[in-house]
């Protein structure tokens, strides 16, 4: 939309178009709400078909690329008890903690960029659940020889704590959102703070998060390189179809 803002709360791009935070936060509501409800559909006790099959795929394309590493990393952090209570509450909070606050510090420091960037989550986001339907894959904790620290050590939730286990989708492992959205997180924060240190630690956050998903054993090697590739695909549909706050884009969807 463009123009001059018809309601309370809006934005005006440099291109003129106008953004409103309510109708933003609706729409990422909205929208997870469905990607939820998609993600899901194989929550339960019982494991969808070829989940375990894929897992062995997975072992197995690792071994022969030489990058099998997730027992032996997991085994090492086992040693460091605070590490692994760091991993438990990061894994289970702070993919949503920073993935909330970059898409605020866009829409309110840069938000011609917003767009751009809302745009790429989405599209990424809606690519993963293609994978989570087409190859359901068991997660690393669920072999022997691998220890589900989320529910071995406290943590803020579990896979098998209350409802978590009859509605979580436990085979959503591939690719891996949590490397994705940490991914997003840094190209939004990384050359956008101007705190030095705050900006190097956005850098760093997916490989802070690499370490975790592994060496919480929820994710394979694999599923973080998916996770990247699934973000450069997004990157490049939202750069090709976002017109807001780029002024000389034309023939594209806002």
């Amino acid at each position: 939309m463009r123009g001059r803002p018809r309601f309370n709360g809006g934005r005006v791009l440099s291109d003129g178009y106008v953004l409103y935070w309510w109708a933003e936060l609706l729409g990422i509501l909205v929208f997870y709400v469905a990607y939820s409800a998609v993600r899901n559909i194989h929550g339960g006790e019982l494991p969808p078909p070829h989940a375990f099959d894929h897992a062995r795929q997975i072992m197995s394309l690792e071994r022969h690329l030489g990058i099998y590493h997730e027992q032996t990393i997991q085994q090492w952090a086992l040693h460091f008890r605070p590490l692994i209570l760091f991993a438990n509450y990061f894994y289970g909070s702070f993919h949503f903690i920073v993935t909330i606050f970059a898409a605020v510090f866009l829409y309110r420091h840069h938000t011609d960029a917003f767009p751009r960037f809302r745009n790429t989550l989405a599209v990424t986001t809606a690519i993963a659940l293609i994978g989570f339907t087409l190859y359901p894959l068991a997660p690393p904790r669920m072999f022997p020889g691998f220890v589900d620290t989320l529910l071995k050590d406290p943590a803020i939730w579990s896979f098998n704590s209350g409802g978590m286990q009859t509605v979580s989708n436990q085979y959503a492992a591939m690719p891996s959102v949590h490397i994705a959205w940490a991914a997003w997180c840094a190209l939004a924060l990384g050359p956008r703070l101007k705190n030095r240190t705050a900006s190097v630690l956005a850098w760093c956050y997916p490989l802070i998060t690499l370490v975790v998903i592994v060496i919480t054993a929820n994710h394979y090697i694999l599923d973080a390189v998916a996770g990247v590739v699934i973000l450069g695909i997004g990157w490049i549909a939202a750069n090709r179809l976002t017109r807001a706050g780029r002024k000389s884009t034309v023939n594209n969807v806002a």
